[in-house]
């Protein structure tokens, strides 16, 4: 226990770096996992222009085709 004036004890600084250690970690697990997210949705839509386009150039070849 620390009262008031006392210094803090090795035990409680070692409490305050693990606490510290531990929201550095969450923090970075957080931000990677969103990043993660954010590149998936990026190639999700990617992939979904490119379906289209594709899907468009199909159109237009059987359009030519029937003619």
């Amino acid at each position: 226990m620390v009262f008031l004036g006392e210094k803090p004890g090795p035990e409680q600084d070692e409490v305050k770096l693990q606490n510290a250690s531990k929201q550095i970690v969450q923090t970075a697990i957080l931000q990677a996992v969103q990043q993660v997210s954010r590149e998936n949705q990026q190639k999700e839509k990617r992939t979904n222009s490119s379906m289209s386009l594709q899907l468009e150039r199909g159109k237009l070849t059987k359009k030519h085709e029937k003619k």
